[in-house]
């Protein structure tokens, strides 16, 4: 079998192997706690204000449109993660599913996806941290409060500092990270309660007019920047929608945690599919609350959005707790996302894509090397990077890798329709659909630099792959029977 469509078979994958082995620690309450905990945060604290700005008050749509598509994405993640209860989330489904080739693609948009993430919700923390302090009468340096992209910037410490304090955590271990982890998505949860509890005495259905200031918006709006030379601005339904797309998912990182769920058969599907129903739902009343209590134009600008509405209302009090409960609640997405990135890292180490040396686990059943390295990186990023830039570019790993999940899942019924499945997701073909077609759609409706760098991204992983990876893999070096 040529390398390009070698495939991992999926009844070697789940048998037991002698490799670095990861604890079985977490039931259905982490999972759902690890999900939740990763999809709200920055998306709804802080990028609410960006598309509103794009989309107006019809961000409301922006925000229907990407938890279509994510919550489409989640039913097939349920199956296949259920079928395939590994390490390596998409990654591994398609390397059991579409082959060596495309799952390295796959797996080198997760390695993006991941640490961009993780890169832009410090930022976003930073945002919220730097502005509790001054309400503290705290006032950090402006070289050590933002990168250099703004001036007088010189690195942003503050996103520096969690990443570091994440990473401590994880190295404890996976139950003890994910016990806390439940605790701060208590705290978050209940903050946005209260924000819309608050805000909503203040509803104005005036704010709600013109609903589509900037229109639907066009995918084709890059290209008439590449062909014209001219410079588009991207506005409108769909142009928010891409960007918000990142504040849904995240429920992808449950799936990483499936070597470490006691009934993967049960719990995960229980996690991907309930955090996604709460978060939606939790989105379409917060962002309401928010653009009913002022009009957009007021918060579209701000990196604190929430904490800036309850200001303006003459709320100070209730704004400081709410920034009080992103400096304390946003890591919990840094967690949920670090600890799926040291999971892709060790799927892949552990397939021989990447050094094997990677995939070396602690006492503490934890992958620390690898652990280690991404919070380098991440921090590093988060450090001189904006915000936006950080969260279009994830967006587009993630794009690519849902789907996958998508064409994995219609592939797969099609070619071993007979194969248990304890998850099967309704209308599989559906929602196979919607999923691809969503995520094409929302990946050229991101900017055309974004889709460049993504481009650039993946010529560089496949000059690693061709390099090394394809001639050091298991399936290469016949350690393991293809499928």
């Amino acid at each position: 079998m040529a390398f390009w469509n070698r495939r991992r078979s999926i009844d070697a994958m789940l048998a037991p192997h002698d490799g670095p082995a990861l604890k079985k620690t977490l039931g259905w309450p982490h999972l759902m706690a690890l999900g939740v905990g990763a999809i709200v945060g920055t998306g709804i604290l802080t990028l609410i204000g960006v598309g509103a700005g794009l989309a107006g008050p019809a961000v409301m749509v922006s925000f229907a449109l990407a938890g279509l598509v994510c919550a489409c994405a989640a039913l097939a993640y349920a199956e296949l993660s259920t079928m395939m209860p590994a390490a390596g989330s998409a990654y591994t489904y398609s390397y059991a599913v579409l082959g060596e080739l495309i799952a390295w693609i796959v797996g080198w948009s997760l390695i993006l996806e991941y640490s961009l993430v993780v890169s832009a919700v410090a930022v976003g923390w930073s945002g919220y941290a730097t502005g509790f302090l001054a309400g503290m009468g705290v006032e950090l340096p402006a070289m050590l409060a933002a990168g250099p992209h703004v001036e007088g910037g010189l690195i942003n410490l503050p996103a520096v500092f969690i990443i570091a304090v994440v990473t401590g955590l994880l190295l404890l271990g996976t139950r003890e990270s994910a016990t806390l982890n439940a605790i701060l998505v208590v705290i978050k949860i209940v903050a946005l309660i209260a924000f819309v509890a608050i805000a909503l005495p203040a509803f104005d259905a005036a704010n709600f007019t013109p609903f589509m200031p900037n229109g639907f918006g066009s995918p084709a709006l890059p290209f008439a920047e590449q062909i014209t030379g001219q410079p588009v601005v991207q506005t409108g339904v769909m142009a928010a929608a891409a960007i918000i797309f990142f504040a849904f998912y995240g429920f992808d990182a449950i799936s990483t945690a499936a070597e470490e769920t006691k009934r993967p058969e049960r719990d995960l599907a229980i996690g991907i599919v309930g955090s996604m129903v709460v978060c939606t739902v939790l989105y379409l009343i917060v962002a309401a609350a928010a653009i009913g209590a002022r009009p957009v134009a007021t918060f579209a600008e701000s990196p604190e959005p929430l904490a800036l509405i309850l200001r303006e209302m003459g709320q100070g009090t209730a704004a400081q707790w709410i920034a009080v409960s992103a400096v304390v609640a946003l890591p919990t997405v840094l967690l949920a996302f670090l600890f799926g990135q040291s999971r892709i890292f060790l799927g892949m180490a552990r397939d021989g894509l990447l050094p094997r040396k990677l995939a070396r686990v602690s006492s503490r059943g934890v992958p620390a090397v690898v652990t280690i390295f991404t919070a380098i990186v991440v921090a590093g990023l988060a450090g001189v990077m904006r915000l936006d830039e950080l969260a279009s570019l994830a967006n587009a790993g993630t794009l690519a890798a849902f789907a996958a999940v998508g064409v994995c899942l219609i592939v797969l019924r099609i070619r071993d329709p007979h194969r248990p499945r304890v998850f099967k997701a309704p209308l599989w073909w559906l929602v196979g659909a919607i999923t691809i077609v969503g995520c094409v759609i929302f990946f050229f409706s991101l900017r055309p630099s974004t889709q460049m760098w993504f481009l650039y991204w993946n010529i560089a992983g496949l000059v690693v792959y061709f390099g090394w990876s394809a001639w050091n893999s298991r399936l290469a070096k016949g350690e393991e029977t293809a499928g």
